[in-house]
Order: structure tokens, then sequence, then C-alpha cells
């Protein structure tokens, strides 16, 4: 039996992840207890957590953490660690509150219990949807009998994740399971709250191909329990996104919206069906334009906590502690859906493990390898390299089943942020084109694909003794905002100065292009940069020109249509390239790969607008305009506390590079326009609506 604690309740919090936020800001709010400090891998992001909730003590290390001497331990960390972290925890003499699930198998978790029994301690696990108020209001209905007995229960929830930021893979990527241990846990003890004991689950999954980290993201589980029939819907692709409950009952339906936090009943009503089913609806319609409002104004002004389920969660098993009562969730509670879960998802890691060995196969040496040779400047390297009768390697992230039927081709599938795979297919290439970046998404799309990705191909080349790496960087990288326009542009000009107000595009190309220079510098790395202007040709119509955004719908051109454009055509660019790996005189060097050939963006603009017509709705505004509307965006920005994607910084980095230099590119590498741009747009704009879906976008 737990014993009612004096004094403070000191815990201590592993994992500096979203959800240890949730957790921290419940336990601040109870007086008795005292949080002893963060433990993390990531110091970063544990020093930022520390930072926000006042706590003085960070550490990587479980055993300093120990040294503060915690009553409590909440593991916050991946699934796959729980059982390791819970147990050491326990070894310490402290109580422990593990998130869901449990751990990653049954054995594991009988680990976990037969410890937590010899030591004498408490070991629960956060199954929050417990305490979600919506979920316990519908759970109290159906008690009450309001609508009658339940026949059925539905639980259907969309989501997605954090995108993989690079490194060894992570359990969400290398997990086939990892959807369904994450969330499907949830919905399983959800059914056996409303429905009793399941006694048959039937569970179905597939990989939709949308997301390439994410194998298996849509899942059914249909569940016999003692009392009704129960269904699971998990996908991360299904928008908007949802997170429902559906109740169904012999004489009514409750329906949970978690997301709203609104419980709705619809009861059968007196008098004809048709009529009945009518006024039921009028009036659920009726009371969510008031319910609705008023719980976003609930959620602005604080009194509706995000997460609640979590956060009651975690408060439930500090008050138990300090109380000497049981915990809210027993471990054995906590196993149950474990055992439930185990079989299926044994067999979707073992699928998923099986893909992933099945990439790293034996490869004949090659001439070249090509990352990002899905996207457009890549595709026309790859076609070059193949009429000069070279080998190919390419590196994509989807299997490629035309370039996979070229007896010239070798075909590598993997996210360039991942090391193994990327080592793999840099291995027996005589010469590394690495084109691949994150284009597009969130920071961790583009932390994976330019910062991680160029990291892995630097390491690689110099561990496989490859001869020459030709990285394509970005004008970018340079400073817009600042620059004078009178002075030309040359490969020592200023960099941006403040990569962190023009985006995460440019914070990635400036790291990456910065971890070339410096291993060409410091680890003798036979290595040469590219900065290539924007790149033109077909396909490349829909691609907005510096200058100009896509916003809404229309592309938006600020500023005056007389300013010149930093333009080279993509064969052009091609030619740089393979000069890159070839010219002795290039090796070590950085060059500026710009047409000098002059175009104004109203000239460019006008072809565009001329070839796709109607489709194209375009307006142009003078740059005060734009400023003072950035001006508002920040404003607003700063009254939410959230960053912005419009800033006065970023409207005046909008005006495109000019008064480029290329002596450099014609002396050392010997390059020069062959086709030139004026000659690439007349063929651009001459030819046929080409595919452009990955204009623009280099694949990782």
């Amino acid at each position: 039996m737990n014993v009612a604690m004096e004094g403070k309740l000191r815990v201590a919090i592993i994992g500096a992840g979203y959800v240890a936020r949730y957790h921290l800001a419940a336990l601040r709010r109870l007086e008795f207890v005292e949080i002893v400090g963060i433990c993390d891998l990531d110091q970063k992001a544990a020093q930022a957590l520390a930072k926000d909730f006042g706590i003085e003590f960070v550490t990587t290390d479980l055993a300093s953490l120990g040294a503060r001497q915690p009553h409590a331990v909440y593991v916050l960390t991946p699934p796959s660690s729980h059982a390791s972290l819970a147990l050491q925890a326990l070894e310490m003499g402290c109580h422990v509150f593990v998130e869901k699930p449990m751990a990653d198998s049954v054995a594991e978790c009988d680990a976990m219990i037969d410890k937590a029994r010899e030591k004498g301690l408490l070991l629960s696990v956060d199954h929050s949807d417990h305490f979600d108020p919506m979920i316990m209001q519908a759970l109290a209905l159906t008690k009450a009998g309001r609508i009658g007995d339940v026949v059925a229960v539905d639980v259907l929830r969309s989501s997605d994740y954090p995108p993989y930021a690079g490194g060894p893979l992570p359990g969400m990527v290398r997990q086939g399971s990892y959807p369904f241990r994450d969330l499907g846990v949830h919905g399983l003890y959800i059914l056996e709250s409303f429905l009793g004991t399941i006694d048959e689950l039937d569970v179905h999954y597939r990989a939709s191909g949308s997301t390439t980290n994410l194998k298996f993201d849509e899942w059914d589980a249909r569940a016999q329990c003692a009392n009704g029939m129960g269904r699971l819907l998990l996908s991360w692709n299904v928008r908007p996104m949802q997170n429902r409950l559906i109740v169904h009952g012999t004489r009514g339906i409750i329906e949970v919206d978690r997301f709203l936090q609104i419980c709705r009943v619809q009861r059968v009503l007196p008098g004809p069906k048709f009529i009945g089913i009518v006024l039921s609806a009028f009036t659920t319609a009726l009371r969510d334009i008031f319910r609705v409002p008023w719980n976003v104004l609930r959620f602005a002004t604080g009194r509706l906590r995000p997460s609640p389920g979590i956060q009651h969660g975690a408060e439930a098993f500090a008050r138990a502690l300090h109380e000497g009562q049981p915990p809210p969730i027993s471990a054995t509670e906590g196993r149950r859906p474990i055992a439930l879960m185990e079989t299926v998802c044994a067999q979707a890691d073992r699928e998923r493990r099986d893909e992933l060995d099945a990439r790293i196969t034996e490869l004949k040496p090659v001439d070249a390898l090509v990352t990002g040779a899905a996207g457009f400047l890549g595709r026309a390297l790859v076609a070059a390299l193949r009429a000069r009768g070279q080998t190919v390697r390419v590196l994509v992230r989807r299997d490629d089943q035309v370039a996979a039927r070229a007896a010239d081709m070798q075909v590598v599938v993997g996210d360039l942020g991942d090391p193994r795979i990327v080592d793999h297919a840099v291995d027996g290439a005589r010469v590394v084109y690495h084109v691949g970046a994150a284009m597009r998404g969130g920071p961790g799309d583009f932390e994976a694909g330019t910062v991680w990705g160029t990291r892995n191909i630097v390491d690689a080349c110099l561990k496989h003794g490859v001869p020459r790496l030709v990285y394509v960087s970005s004008l970018s990288v340079l400073d817009h905002a600042g620059r004078d326009p009178a002075v030309p542009m040359r490969e020592d000009s200023r960099f941006e100065p403040h990569p962190e107000r023009r985006g995460a595009y440019t914070q990635t190309k400036l790291t990456a292009e910065a971890m070339v220079s410096d291993a060409i510098r410091d680890r003798g790395l036979p290595a040469v940069i590219l900065r290539p202007g924007q790149i033109v040709g077909p396909g490349a119509e829909w691609v907005t020109p510096n200058g100009t955004l896509a916003l809404a719908g229309r592309w938006i051109a600020v500023g005056p249509a007389t300013q010149t454009l930093p333009l080279v055509y993509v064969d052009d660019v091609v030619d740089a390239l393979l000069l890159a790996a070839e010219t002795p005189a290039a090796l070590g060097g950085i060059f500026n790969v710009v047409d000098p050939q002059i175009v104004t963006q109203g000239d460019y603009l006008s072809r565009v607008k001329h070839k796709l017509g109607s489709e194209l709705k375009l307006l142009r505004l003078p740059t005060g305009v734009f400023m003072l509307l950035a001006s508002g965006v920040e404003l607003l920005g700063k009254l939410l506390g959230r960053s912005v994607p419009l800033t006065r910084y970023r409207v005046r980095s909008l005006r495109p590079l000019a008064n480029f230099d290329i002596t450099s590119a014609r002396t050392r590498l010997g390059w020069e326009p062959r086709i030139g741009v004026q000659q690439g747009l007349d063929s651009m704009f001459a030819a046929a609506p080409a595919d452009t879906s990955n204009a623009g976008e280099a694949d990782r």
C-alpha cells in the first residue's frame, strides 16, 4: 500500500519532447510538487524546456538525475526506450509514471512490473484518454443509461507526425507498427471502457505511399468485445484531421469531438421517425452555434487547456503518490493493450525491417551517383550522364520503376537524412553529384534533407575516398536585403547575416555549404561548390521567379518590373556540373553559375503569362504596400506569440540578386553558357506545357 508523503514530492522528467510540456504544465500547478531536473540526450531541447518552466538542473545522464534524489520519475521518451529507462528509475528507488504505450512487448511490461513489485514501488502508465473530459462525460452518460444499451463504438482518429529530421532512423520510421503502437493503444483501452473485455481483435494495415518515412499509415482494427462490437480507424491521410468517438446505443448516439471538446447526444424522440431525426439534428446544430465559439474563447483565454487528458493523467499520478492512494492506471492495465497488439505489431515490424534491409544490396562501382535525381535539375543531369555513356546510380526517396528498368542505372531508395543508406549509395561511386535538398515542408524536412543529407554525403565521400564531390548550393546563402546593387556579386560576396529571418531554406543551405567548405579546408575533401542562379527550362513554367510569391492561388510580384533576374538555363547548369567533376583547376572552388544576359522580371512574367494564360493569376504590388502588409502580419505574430511567414526583412530580401561577375566560373571552371538564357527561354515558352509536378524540387 502506498504511504502518504509528507513535504514536497520531488519529480524528475526524462524526455524533453512535445508531450513533456503538458506534463510539466500540470505538475507546476501542484503546490506539493518540486521538479528537480530534466534528462534528455538532446541537451539543447532539455535546456529550452527547463528555461520555459524555471527548472535549474538539466542533464543527459540518468545517473546524474538520480543524484537529485527524486521520489518519482516521469518517463516521456519514445516507446522503444520506455522499458530500459523505467527499469533504471525503479532500480534507483523511484516510483515511475511512463507514457503510453507502456513498452514494445509483453516481456518488457512483465519485467517492469516484476521490478516495481520487487522494489515496493508504484508503476503507472499514462492512458491519458481516460482523463479526457469529453471521454469521461460520454462514459458517464452511457453508465446512466442515456442512450440505452451500448451496441457498438467507433474510434476515429487521423493525425500527422513531425517529419523525420535526419540521423539514425528513429522508431517512427524504423518500426512498421509505430502508428498502431502510438495511437492504437488509446483506441483499444477506450473500446474496453465502453464495451468490456476484447475477446477477438482483427487488425489490418496498409501503406498508401503518400508518406515516405511512415510505412503503414492506414490502420483498421475490429474488436469483438464482451458487450458489443468496436472499430478503430487510424489514418495519417484523412483531412481535415479528426479525433472522434461515436457510441451507438439502442435509444441514442453519443458523438464526441475531442478537437472541439464537444459531447453531442442524439436520442430517440417521440413522434414520427423522420421528424425526430430532423428535430434532433436541428437542436444539435443550434447548440453547436454556441458551444464551438465558447470553447474557442475558453481555449484562447487559457480556461480550456490543450491536451487536457495528458495533463489530468500527469496530475492524477502525482496526487496518488502524495496522498498514499493507488495509481490511477495500474501497470497491469498498461500491459493489457500491449498484449492485444503484440502479434500484429511484430508482423508489421518484420515487414518494415525486411523492406529496409532489402535496400542494402551489393552494388557494382559506377561513374556517378546523383542525389535529387527525381528533381528538375537532377533529371537533366542523369540524362546527360547517360548520354555520355556513363554508369549512373541514383538515390531517391521513392522507388523509381522507370529508372530501375534501365540497364545502366542503379537505384537506391532511401532518405538523404539516413546515414546508413547514404553510406551505401556513395560506396563505389567515382563522382558524387549532390543535387538533393529539401525544397518545402517544415523545419524537420529541411534539417533532414539539407543539413543531415549534406553531412551524410560529406562523411561518406571521405570514408570511401570518392575522388570528386560536386555540391549544388544556392544563391540564397548570399545577402539579399543588405547588398549594394552597384557592387558586383562574386563568390566571396557577403553571406546572409540573418538567415533565421529568411526561413528554413536559407538557414539550412547556408549551414550545408559551410559543412562542405569546412570539409574542403579541414578534412581534405575533394569537392567543388556550385551556386546556380534560378534554373529555367521546359517544365519550370510554374516556378515563381525571384521577387515573386505564390499566395492564395495567385502570383504576387513585389517591386518594379524592371528589376533583373539571376537566371541560368538548365542545360547550361548541367554543363557546369560536368565541368566541376572533370576540371582539375576547379577543385576546392566555389562558383556562381549565372547567365550574364539580362532578363527583367517584367519580361519573364510576361512570357509566363502568355503561355499559361488564364491559369495564372498575376498581381504586382509596390514594395511599400507589401512592407505595410508585412508590418501588420508581424504585429499579429507578436500579439499571438507565434512566428509568422511574412516579415519586413523577408520583403526586403525578395529583391533578386543582380550584377554578377562570373570571371571565376569562366577562368577556373571553364564555363560559358552554351545555350544561353534567351535561347533557353525561347525554347521553354515555345514548348508544349510540360509536367511540372517536380519542377524546382530536388528530391531528397
